[in-house]
Order: C-alpha cells, then sequence, then structure tokens
C-alpha cells in the first residue's frame, strides 16, 4: 500500500512534468534550515519561556527520531523498490534510515510549537494555521519527493506531538518546582549513553549484487551524533545561561528586532561554513556532535549574553536622562 502510494505520487509528478518540485524541494529545506530561526527570535526578543517551550520539543524530538531509525534501520523507499525513483534532488538530502521521517520531526516541534503559543493569543491564531500547515505541507512533501512512505512520516508527526505534550508537562512542573531544573542534567548521561548504543549495536550489513554494502552504517549515523550532540548542547547552554546569564529579552523596538535579525543571520554562515570545518577536522561523527553543541550553545547562551549587556548598556543611557527629567 505504502509503495503504490509513492508510485502514484511519482506518476502524477511526472504527469505534470515535475513542475511542483522545486516547491516541495524548497518545503523540505526549508524545514531543516531556517524553521529553527522563529522560536530562537521569540526566545531572543518576544517570551523566553515560549521560545524554550518550542526548543526544548525540538531537542525531545532530536533524542527520539536517531534512536528510532537506528534501531529500526528500515531502508529508503527506493532500496525496497527499484521503481521508485526520488524527485530532483532530494535524494542528495535524505541521509539516514528511513523511519521515521527526521524532516518531519523537525518541522513538527519547531512549526507545531510555534501554532501553539500563537494560538494562545486571538488576534495571532492565523499563523497557527499557517504553521500547523507548514508541519501537514513538510510532511507531504516527503512522501511527494519519493524519499519516505506515509509511515515514515507519520511517526514523525507523532514523536512532535509526544514531544510537545511532553514539553508542557515538563514545565509545568518546573514551574511549580523551579529548583528541580538541574535534574535534567542527568539527561546527559542519557545523551552519552545514546551514543555508546548506537555506535556499537549490529545494523543490518546487506550486499548488492556487486558485493558492496546497500547502506554503510557508518554513514547512517552521522545524522544521529549531530542529532543527540543537540541536546547535549542545550543542556549546557541553558545552565550556563540559567545560572550566570540570566538574560532578558530586549524592550520590543526597531533596535531590538535588528539586533535579533543580525543574530539570526549569524547562524546561517555559521552552519554553513564552520560545520564542515569542523568534521573535517574531528571526523563525521565526533566533527557533527561538537558542531551541533558549538550551535545550540550560540543561540541559547552565547548570543543571550550579548543581549543582556546591550540591555544593561541601554539601561545605564537610560538613568541619567530620567535623573535630569525628575
Amino acid at each position: 500500500m505504502d509503495i503504490q502510494y509513492l508510485l502514484w505520487l511519482q506518476n502524477f509528478r511526472n504527469s505534470i512534468n515535475n513542475a511542483w518540485t522545486p516547491f516541495m524541494e524548497f518545503v523540505s529545506m526549508f524545514a531543516v534550515t531556517y524553521l529553527i530561526l522563529f522560536p530562537v527570535y521569540i526566545y531572543w526578543n518576544r517570551d523566553k519561556r515560549d521560545g524554550l517551550y518550542v526548543l526544548v520539543s525540538y531537542y525531545f524530538c532530536m533524542v527520539f527520531t536517531p534512536l528510532i531509525k537506528l534501531t529500526a534501520c528500515i531502508y529508503r523507499p527506493w532500496i525496497r523498490d527499484s521503481r521508485i525513483i526520488p524527485a530532483g534532488d532530494s535524494i542528495s538530502t535524505a541521509t539516514g534510515y528511513s523511519f521515521p521521517s527526521g524532516h518531519t520531526s523537525t518541522a513538527g516541534p519547531l512549526a507545531g510549537g510555534m501554532a501553539v503559543i500563537f494560538w494562545k493569543e486571538k488576534g495571532m491564531r492565523w499563523l497557527s494555521v499557517l504553521f500547523a500547515g507548514a508541519v501537514l505541507l513538510t510532511a507531504f512533501s516527503r512522501n511527494y519527493l519519493g524519499v519516505h512512505t506515509p509511515q515514515d512520516v507519520f511517526v514523525g508527526i507523532c514523536i512532535s506531538v509526544l514531544s510537545l505534550i511532553l514539553t508542557a508537562k515538563l514545565f509545568a512542573y518546573l514551574a511549580l518546582h523551579p529548583e528541580k531544573e538541574n535534574m535534567l542534567l542527568g539527561g546527559f548521561v542519557f545523551c552519552c549513553l545514546a551514543l555508546v548504543y548506537i555506535t556499537v549495536k549490529p545494523y543490518p550489513m546487506t550486499l548488492n549484487e556487486e558485493g558492496a554494502l546497500i547502506v554503510d552504517p557508518q554513514k547512517m549515523m552521522n545524522d544521529g551524533y549531530g542529532d543527540l550532540g543537540k541536546m547535549m548542547g542545550f543542556l549546557a547552554a541553558r545552565y550556563v545561561e540559567k545560572t550566570w546569564i540570566r538574560f532578558k529579552p530586549l524592550k520590543k523596538s526597531w533596535k531590538s528586532v535588528v539586533i535579533c535579525l543580525i543574530g539570526l543571520a549569524l547562524m546561517i554562515p555559521l552552519k554553513k561554513n564552520v560545520s564542515p570545518i569542523i568534521v573535517g577536522w574531528l571526523g563525521s561523527h565526533w566533527g557533527k556532535l561538537l558542531f551541533s553543541m558549538i550551535y545550540v550553545f550560540y543561540y541559547i547562551a552565547l548570543f543571550p549574553l550579548i543581549l543582556k549587556l546591550i540591555g544593561k548598556q541601554e539601561a545605564e543611557e537610560a538613568a541619567p536622562a530620567q535623573e535630569t527629567a525628575a
């Protein structure tokens, strides 16, 4: 049934000469490259708690997804059935095993989390609809491009919903018991154990007709190391931020918007240019792990430190003016 559905979509693509393929590729790319910027902006310049809610939901997904993916070890659709031909260049970004869909479990908490926080404001509910639609469109794009089955994207959505619910319950508990937050540092140990698990566990070693591996397990682990590094980076950065930085979003002004947009713009070259350097230095596994930790540390702790210093300077400059007016 799943393969027949993908073949039907493939025939439809061919019938319209792949007219929709560039758009669907953009949707998939946007989900894993730019969606993260929205909750980061919320965290920096609108509501710190709301931003953290979306981001923590995302990190939970980044733990669940690789563990399931590298345990199930389900091959991609075109490996299971040679009739499946992925559209455009989508095969180049379809790394790792197939189940569940990593793009979907990335868009799910990021766009889905944004939908949750905007739904609380009646005047902003139209944004909730847009973000919820982005989740569904991303999921569909993975089927449309032929790189995931319906089961892959369905479970990706389920993981996202589970993460959003788990994070909401966690935040409700910590609101009543803030002193318990440091216990979450135990998650660092869990991530280390998860890294050991995905490294030493057995993987399928199926060979093709030429005697080469159909799928190299070492390559499949790359995303797992990077994803687990995001949670590890967050745990470290959050401890540093809440212990020593304790920033507050800047007062809403055009200046604060510009400052935050500059900070967001820096995230793009950081990911594009620094990641290959670190991967080239440490190798794919540890390089992706370290870069993920650095990347998360930048937007959770380092740039908030800059925001705090800017806010402190503005307060000092405003003080003499207030005294003069008095």
